[in-house]
């Protein structure tokens, strides 16, 4: 036991010495710097954390401003132009160089002295068994901090381990294991990549064109490109006057023919989506193919450069296409069915016909102005039975719901007319508005079935 607290002393004063080495003070960076390497063996810097988004890696750029506050340019690029194996490297790396330049020293002092608590009470516990379980604990926890903070200091955790593993051994009477197995790869075996600081004004720009030869939209590509063009201006004075004049040339070049090609697509697209239009409003699906076909044609004259724009012109013609086929199967439809339609045009036609001329006399009932009694013995008489004959008659399917407005309007004419004759007999003001109610619900069936008769009877045509 004289040995183990002799032992644990020791530990204790390790420890204590390895907390108080002096600690540099580092200021923080605002973020960490991330390269992201490509598949051609170049990189580019991304800002911050990258987000590998389906086939896509999206990271900010900087862009010019000051190394403290950059202008950022937000870039997508496709993510089978990236070298994984090296990027994600650099970026452990990166993390752990972050890491150790802000909480490192924090978190390594926080574990110094818990180690050297728990040997302190290793040292001075009766209790055999609970000595033993606190040093198994600090066990785990040094075999694991390591690999969870990015291989700090891990030489020094090795000695602290190898402290611990003797205590384990006094406690236990075994030999102490070699710690070194525990550990499944230290910080030497690590392959590292150089960590790079902000890049120039001129790295800058190569970056963004560089980025803008890998992003497959057009939109992101100009925006690169305008980015570009803007830190050659910005960053004129610290380059050669032959290098800003040559840069400017070639980014002007690469815009003039980003809006070229942009204009003949436009063109393209507007010439196509119009034929393909008059295509599906005729009804005819062969037109719209062959639009279509005339698609690849176009694109292929034109370098296929905007695939974006081909895609979102060729869902628009597969659209026209299903339009075409649609329509010209209603219009098949509505041509075998013709006769039945003209044939019960020509028995509703009269009802719907008094309904109509009844107009008036139900605006008046409604209003609570009229109509004169006269024409309200009229009008009742007029529309007496009527609903009764409309629902006697032979509706096709397609008509039924217009048919059921029209009934449903003749009813509330009906009721109207009678409120209407009982208000005038009896002076009382309440069956007034009773009436004025169904006049107005036979006024808004009526136009609702006529609106649904015309559209039913009407040649089918593209909306």
């Amino acid at each position: 036991m004289s040995r183990l607290l002799s032992m644990s002393s020791r530990g204790v004063v390790l420890l204590v010495l390895l907390a108080c080495v002096p600690r540099l003070a580092v200021a923080a960076p605002a973020a960490t710097l991330f390269r992201i390497f490509l598949t051609d063996g170049s990189d580019v810097t991304s800002f911050g954390e990258y987000a590998r988004v389906g086939d896509d890696v999206i990271f900010s750029m900087p862009a010019g401003g000051s190394a403290d506050n950059p202008r950022l340019q937000l870039v997508t690029l496709p993510a089978k132009s990236v070298d994984w194996t090296r990027t994600e490297r650099y970026s452990e790396s990166a993390r752990a160089d972050h890491y150790a330049s802000t909480r490192g020293e924090d978190d390594f002092a926080q574990l110094s002295n818990e180690v050297a608590r728990v040997l302190n009470d290793l040292a001075i516990s009766p209790d055999h068994e609970k000595a033993l379980a606190l040093a198994q604990q600090a066990h785990a926890v040094l075999v694991k901090w390591p690999l969870e903070h990015y291989h700090y200091r891990e030489a020094e955790v090795r000695d602290i381990l190898s402290i611990v593993d003797n205590a384990i051994a006094g406690l236990s009477g075994k030999p102490a294991n070699g710690f070194q197995l525990a550990f499944v790869a230290s910080a030497a075996d690590l392959v590292r990549e150089p960590i790079a600081g902000m890049p120039g004004g001129r790295a800058q720009i190569d970056q963004l064109l560089r980025a803008a030869g890998l992003t497959p939209r057009a939109a992101d590509r100009m925006e690169l490109l305008q980015s570009a063009l803007r830190l050659v201006k910005e960053a004129a004075p610290t380059l050669p006057s032959a290098d800003v004049d040559t840069l400017r040339t070639e980014i002007e070049q690469k815009i003039h023919h980003e809006v070229d090609v942009d204009q003949k697509y436009a063109r393209m697209s507007q010439r196509l989506i119009a034929d393909g239009r008059r295509g599906a409003q005729s009804a005819r699906a062969s037109v719209v193919e062959r639009v279509l076909t005339r698609l690849n044609t176009e694109d292929d004259r034109l370098g296929k450069e905007r695939p974006e724009t081909v895609r979102a012109v060729r869902a628009e013609l597969q659209a026209q296409l299903n339009d075409a086929r649609r329509l010209r199967l209603l219009r098949d439809q509505w041509i075998l069915r013709q006769r039945a339609y003209q044939q019960y045009q020509e028995s509703v036609g009269v009802e719907l016909l008094q309904l109509v001329k009844s107009r008036p006399q139900l605006e008046a009932i409604r209003t609570l102005e009229g109509p004169s009694p006269n024409r309200l013995v009229t009008l009742k008489a007029r529309l007496s039975g009527g609903a009764e004959r409309l629902q006697r008659l032979r509706v096709p399917p397609e008509m039924q719901a217009a048919h059921d407005l029209l009934v449903g309007a003749w009813r509330f004419a009906e009721n109207a007319a009678t409120s209407r004759y009982d208000a005038v007999s009896s002076g009382n003001v309440s069956t007034a508005w009773k009436a004025s109610s169904a006049a107005a619900g036979a006024l808004m069936l009526l136009d609702r079935a006529q609106a649904e008769i015309r559209t039913v009877l009407e040649f089918p045509r593209l909306k």
